[in-house]
């Protein structure tokens, strides 16, 4: 099928949510842009968003009109909207939809033209927004969302009209406690729960040709009966977007749910969405169950099977059956079978586990009360299940990642009766309930001195009441389909495959570094006339992403809460990363390695490092920030468990790690809503006191949310950030953020010292900065940490500076660029400039690219050389280290894994953003 010409869509409101790199127009009223799969030409072209950069003052919105061809030419359909505006008003960041398509093409042009002509719309999904629902038709599938009650999806039917998936809900079930010795069993005690889900609201997007979306909020209320008494709060809030594309006959889902119950009585058990699949009138050996398997494997069977027995019904009949056809009419059958297939068992019951990434079993059952039968299982599940009939058609759903975020599970139940039922668990049953309680009790740490002492052992910032879950949610994909007949193991195989890996549509890295969308201190690797220096820090880099990659899948860094997280420090010793030790455990983005990854992808375009930052950024965002409770907006600090630490601060949620992600994805939706609620994280200084165990006043402080206590590092970094992006995507509360990042700005560019004195009193109502009470008449403090700039402040305020241009307070760049030069410069250096030096500092190579800054801004070689000195000859990975792994197998490891001793995470995040931005700012001097 050829889609027809394109129909442009208005820009939306930034809120509603070898080939040529760019062509212009010899009159510079149009460019086009080149966007290619990022894995090569999927099998399957179900609907995709992507994201484009613009540079500043190239387009202004409201003033443009979108356009799209496949790259041989054929016109197609793109809905376009704003996802972020540079401070002039010109258009910064576009997301893109275009729709599903028969055939592949090998990528697309899409095409920005001055003006706002629009041809007429040609509308290819319906909506239909009633009181009590809202319907959806795709023209491949049409789908009903009600607006209330407990039912998220009531009917889906597919291109021939047949209803084969209705009242799909998510489902929760729980239990007050676990049992915590086998031999003392306490099961009496428990009480176990089940809840569904119950809307609040159901809402449709700003609807256009190509994309609509579908977003249903609401949080699991306790289903009551006869056979149960048991009494729960609503809980467990969750977010489901249901994304439809113009003539795609798949739906993408995306589940987000939030943990608000007590750590010590609310032990999840399982997590599921669950489908009625109709099945009336279809014979029994004519109603099919579809498994994915390992490497496209599926299970291929039918719920009465008539293969294998000891008569034969004939081979047209069994093939058929197999293929999942319909079978020939039963009076052509051998007799000898139809007139026994009373004897033969009808399989009822299908379940896969996956309860760890290294194995999942498979059963099945006649029915409830009946023994269940072992099928042979394997390895890693390709998360996908199907349950239909050759006439009647069926359903197939699927899950992302299944087997990396165990323990889950895929139930197909009620098979032989006339509705038949399809569970999805993202947290199966079969696994232990989610026991997300303290690791440990304390070990008697009741005073800051004890916990402070105990730091000095374990690197735990422990504190009673701040190890808890309360408030950490996890966000998950899942896409289902319709078909009108039971679709071929092929078909199947293949929807597997993009389900796992859904194709990315990107542009190249030269034209996202030529628009300057992004930052201007990373560039493209020279692979032409690069130096041997240069060549070896590109291995470097190289080895680094890979080595991390390996990690992942050789340490089993697996699970659903843990899933796209690595750990922060190696213990030698053990050959084994340091999982059990206070804070060397998870790293929880210390030190920005999502920076690190993110950038190195910019600047190489490489698929492997986008799937490993994508499922980093969908972790660290969700598992390792609070999203409601007394620490909402901010994260936790690296530990055993991602909430463990009791240092919750700013430096973990700052919206600077999602970024990257949030526009080349086209504006991830659930990404942009966290970005947004950052807004509100500064009021968050008011529960929580970053400083509270090294006050001298720690027992009488009361926080004035006047005169906070804001490292103007740590936390000014965090905010800016926050502020930087609200403003840049015209959000809701975008000149408040515009406010306060200006007002912030000049009360830092207001302090004698700058950023060097460390420590100044904010302002959460205004965003105004005053001098900290220990330098009340602004005299000069000299307060420098290693920290201040390691999470993602070089970064923020280079954005700042480029997207204020000449508005950028003047004072607020010179403080700046003088923290930049001055942090390396020398103990001499420092007295003579600020009075005293900055005292014993560390993590110099990370720093270096400050000094390189500072080199370009000033056009200092002499600074230029010295950035190169500090990122090669003082701490952090040396040139001199061996940058290779070792294998180690035997019985000094539990299972062979490659080792690199000398890398801690630390290092590899700020060797990395060093490495790339020292290239790309004082690269010459290298």
């Amino acid at each position: 099928m050829h889609l027809k010409v394109l129909i442009y869509s208005s820009l939306s409101l930034p809120w509603v949510t070898g080939r040529t790199l760019l062509a212009s127009d010899e009159d510079n009223s149009r460019d086009t842009v080149s966007v290619s799969w990022l894995e090569g030409k999927p099998a399957l072209n179900l609907g995709t968003t992507f994201g484009l950069p613009w540079s500043k003052g190239r387009y202004q919105g409201g003033e443009v009109t979108f356009s799209a061809s496949t790259d041989d030419g054929q016109d197609v359909a793109i809905q376009s909207w704003v996802t972020s505006y540079w401070a002039d008003g010109s258009i910064k960041w576009t997301g893109h939809a275009v729709s599903c398509s028969e055939s592949v093409p090998d990528g697309y042009r899409v095409t920005a033209s001055k003006g706002n002509v629009r041809p007429p719309k040609e509308r290819s999904v319906k909506v239909d927004n009633a009181l009590d629902e809202i319907t959806v038709s795709t023209g491949k599938l049409t789908a009903s969302f009600p607006k209330s009650g407990n039912i998220l999806l009531s009917s889906l039917s597919g291109p021939g009209g047949k209803v084969v998936g209705k009242n799909g809900k998510l489902i929760l079930r729980s239990q007050s406690g676990v049992t915590e010795n086998e031999d003392s069993p306490t099961d009496k005690d428990i009480t176990y729960y089940r809840f569904e889900s119950n809307i609040n609201t159901t809402t449709v997007d700003a609807t256009d040709s190509v994309r609509t979306l579908v977003t249903v909020r609401g949080d699991h209320r306790v289903i009551g009966d006869e056979k149960s008494t048991a009494t729960h709060d609503p809980w467990t809030p969750f977010t489901v977007r249901f994304y439809l594309y113009a003539d795609s006959d798949t739906i993408k889902v995306v589940h987000t749910l939030l943990f608000d119950g007590a750590a010590d009585k609310d032990f999840i058990s399982g997590i599921g969405l669950h489908f009625d699949v109709p099945l009336a009138g279809e014979e029994l050996y004519d109603r099919h169950v579809r498994i994915a398997g390992v490497d496209g494997g599926i299970l291929n069977e039918a719920i009465q099977g008539i293969t294998g027995l000891r008569r034969d019904p004939g081979e047209a009949v069994r093939t058929a059956q197999f293929q999942g056809q319909k079978t020939p009419d039963v009076a052509t059958w051998d007799t000898r079978v139809s007139s026994r297939l009373q004897w033969v068992p009808s399989w009822n019951d299908y379940s896969l586990t996956q309860l760890s990434p290294d194995g999942f079993t498979l059963k099945k059952r006649t029915k409830a009360g009946q023994s269940w039968v072992k099928i042979p299982g394997g390895n890693r599940a390709g998360g996908l299940a199907y349950l239909g009939g050759a006439t009647t058609g069926g359903l197939a759903i699927g899950h992302r990642d299944f087997w990396k975020r165990y323990p889950t599970g895929i139930d197909v139940s009620n098979a032989a009766t006339n509705s038949g039922h399809i569970t999805l668990w993202l947290y199966s049953p079969a696994g232990e309930p989610m026991d997300l309680r303290p690791f440990h009790d304390g070990l008697g740490q009741d005073t800051y001195a004890k916990q402070l002492d105990a730091l000095e052992i374990t690197y735990e910032d422990y504190e009673g009441g701040y190890n808890t879950p309360h408030g950490i949610g996890r966000t998950n994909e899942i896409y289902i389909r319709p078909f009108d007949s039971t679709p071929s193991s092929d078909e199947l195989a293949s929807l597997t495959d993009v389900i796992n890996k859904p194709p990315v549509l990107v542009p190249q890295p030269e034209y996202i570094k030529n628009t300057e969308a992004i930052g201007t201190y990373w560039g493209v690797p020279n692979n032409t006339t690069a130096s041997s220096a240069e060549q070896t820090i590109e291995e470097h880099l190289d080895f680094l992403n890979k080595f991390y990659q390996g990690q992942v899948e050789q340490r089993r860094w697996y699970g659903f809460w843990d899933y796209g997280d690595f750990m922060h420090t190696y213990d030698t010793d053990r050959h084994a990363w340091r999982y059990d030790i206070g804070g060397y455990a998870w790293d929880n983005s210390e030190l920005s390695p999502d920076l690190f990854f993110w950038n190195y992808y910019l600047r190489t375009g490489r698929a492997d490092v986008y799937r490993f930052a994508e499922a980093h950024v969908r972790h660290t965002s969700e598992v390792d920030v609070y999203h409601l409770g007394p620490y909402s907006g901010f994260g936790t600090r690296h530990g055993v468990q991602h909430w463990s630490d009791s240092a919750k601060q700013i430096r973990v949620s700052t919206p600077i790690y999602r970024q990257i992600f949030y526009y080349v994805s086209g504006g991830d939706e659930r990404i942009g809503e966290l970005l947004h609620d950052l807004m509100d994280a500064d009021k968050t200084f008011m529960m929580v006191d970053p400083r509270r165990k090294v006050r001298d006043d720690n027992g009488t402080y009361v926080p004035d949310p006047t005169a906070i206590d804001l490292d103007l590092g740590i936390d000014f970094s965090g905010l800016a950030a926050i502020w930087l992006i609200e403003w840049e995507r015209r959000g809701p509360r975008w000149e408040e953020a515009k406010s306060k990042l200006n007002a912030t700005m000049h009360g830092i560019a207001s302090l004698k010292n700058g950023f060097v004195t460390g420590i100044g009193l904010y302002n959460i109502y205004t965003g105004e900065v005053k001098p900290p009470a220990t330098d009340a008449e602004n005299q000069g403090d000299v307060a420098v940490s290693h920290l201040s700039a390691s999470f993602g402040l070089p970064e923020v305020i280079a954005q700042i500076t480029q997207y204020l241009g000449d508005e950028l307070p003047e004072a607020f760049d010179k403080a700046w660029l003088e923290y930049c030069y001055y942090y390396g410069a020398g103990a001499e250096a420092q007295k003579a400039r600020y009075g005293k030096s900055f005292g014993s500092l560390s993590l110099h190579q990370g720093h270096s690219r400050l000094t390189a800054y500072a080199a370009k801004r000033m056009g200092n070689a002499t600074l230029a050389r010295r950035a190169w000195d500090e990122f090669l000859k003082t701490d952090g990975l040396a040139p001199t280290l061996p940058w290779t792994s070792v294998r180690l197998t035997g019985s000094e490891v539990l299972a062979p894994v490659d080792e690199a001793a000398w890398i801690t995470t630390n290092d590899v995040a700020l060797y990395g953003l060093a490495a790339i931005e020292n290239l790309a700012q004082v690269g010459d001097a290298l």
